[in-house]
């Protein structure tokens, strides 16, 4: 996809083609197995809330903050850590929002 991209001059809208034909695939493989693809929301502020407590810290937005604390519950939270526990706790919501058994 990258050298059709470039070759063509096509750049990012080949690039995002080939990506959402692959979550087309992967929707329709996993729905065969009886799974299910969750998507949670872009705008989802993952990296800026604290996945113990639930409050947002407006001052993570900088990209260049790998670790902060909570300023509720002190919690020294790693940035990419935290957003995969967000990440998991939101798609288990949405799960559980459509009366889906969650294991």
């Amino acid at each position: 996809m990258k050298a059709i991209a470039g070759s063509l001059h096509l750049g990012k809208a080949t690039n995002d083609n080939g990506f959402g034909m692959f979550r087309r695939f992967l929707k329709y493989k996993l729905e065969e197995q009886g799974k299910y693809m969750i998507t949670v929301d872009r705008y989802y502020a993952s990296t800026q809330t604290c996945s113990v407590r639930g409050t947002k810290n407006p001052e993570t937005k900088d990209l260049k903050v790998r670790k902060w604390t909570c300023p509720v519950c002190g919690t020294v939270h790693d940035r990419d850590r935290n957003s995969a526990v967000n990440l998991k706790q939101e798609g288990i919501r949405i799960l559980e929002e459509k009366n889906v058994m969650v294991l």
